[in-house]
């Protein structure tokens, strides 16, 4: 994280900013410190779950060597930074390794708004001063038929809402992509509608298996890999995986998320991974780990269900893909 040295000549945030906005991330910052301890999440909520657990103090940690909850090895670094989704900087999976050099991901500014008690715009440092990062490996799915294992580094969505407050109107939480063309030449083409946007019911939000994202392999996110933010769901497909997270919102509706505008015939809101619903062009029921040739069964959520089928008990899931 960077550390910022204040110099003489810096304006105050209070001189610079509207009052109330102000006051709010003051009081953001106040409540983490003083509730930091109240906000770890409870044994009970990821008892199936077996994080691995990172070196000691003052130990190297080797990432390469780490599985996820499944017992899976990780793939590797180039793997995961060298085929990835990230139409922002064109549709192959080759573009984004090779056309995100001169994106520049600091300074950034994440902001937090809608029907919530605690709005505000906060410069990232500030945005994750409250929060103890930590390392999970995680098993995502691409909706393409390919999988791959990754040790991210990152903290629950779940600690961020409860800081800021969302009240009774809150239903969903609407997530929105910068639009920086002159650095992403994805989106000097029309191949989406830019910016690009993402949501979650706000039960998926607070599952603590979902993470916004920092790092990974115990480093900062590469530009390609959805620099300085990004969302990971890993029971849904990869697209619900929004990257470069400029603005999170509370929202009352369901928000139309990018793909589901673009073709609602074949990506839905929901995304969970299910391998009995096909998609219309392939069959979701097999997929092939990146690395690997042959292929594997596909597990309903993902093989996450224990952790998260209940936020869908009763719900048409052909309907509500």
């Amino acid at each position: 994280m960077i550390i910022r040295v204040k110099r003489p000549s810096d304006v105050p945030s209070s001189e610079i900013t509207p009052e109330d906005v102000y006051l709010n991330r003051r009081r953001f910052i106040r409540q983490a410190a003083a509730g930091a301890a109240g906000l770890a999440l409870a044994p009970s909520a990821l008892a199936a779950m077996e994080w691995p657990s990172p070196a000691g103090p003052g130990q190297q940690v080797d990432y390469s060597k780490l599985k996820s909850e499944l017992g899976e090895p990780v793939n590797s670094y180039k793997d995961i930074t060298h085929y990835n989704n990230f139409y922002e900087f064109g549709t192959s999976k080759t573009d984004p390794a090779e056309n995100s050099g001169d994106f520049h991901p600091r300074p950034w500014t994440v902001a937090v708004e809608g029907h919530v008690k605690n709005p505000g715009s906060y410069h990232l440092e500030e945005f994750l001063a409250p929060y103890k990062l930590e390392d999970r490996v995680y098993r995502m799915r691409c909706v393409e038929a390919w999988s791959i294992v990754v040790p991210w580094r990152g903290f629950p969505l779940a600690d961020l809402v409860k800081r800021v407050e969302p009240t009774g109107d809150a239903k969903f939480v609407q997530f929105t992509t910068i639009v920086r063309p002159s650095q992403m030449p994805g989106q000097r083409t029309d191949v989406l509608p830019w910016p690009y946007i993402e949501g979650l019911r706000l039960d998926e939000a607070t599952n603590p298996l979902t993470l916004l994202v920092t790092g990974l392999y115990g480093k900062d996110l590469p530009n390609q890999d959805g620099a300085p933010l990004r969302l990971i769901v890993p029971w849904k497909y990869g697209f619900k995986g929004i990257k470069s997270i400029v603005r999170i919102r509370f929202v009352e509706d369901m928000p139309h998320n990018t793909w589901w505008v673009v073709n609602p015939h074949e990506y839905g809101f929901y995304a969970n991974v299910n391998p009995n619903v096909p998609h219309p062009r392939w069959s979701q029921a097999t997929e092939r780990r990146l690395g690997e040739w042959r292929r594997r069964k596909t597990l309903m959520f993902n093989g996450y269900g224990d952790q998260v089928a209940q936020m869908y008990a009763g719900m048409d899931l052909h309907r509500w893909f």
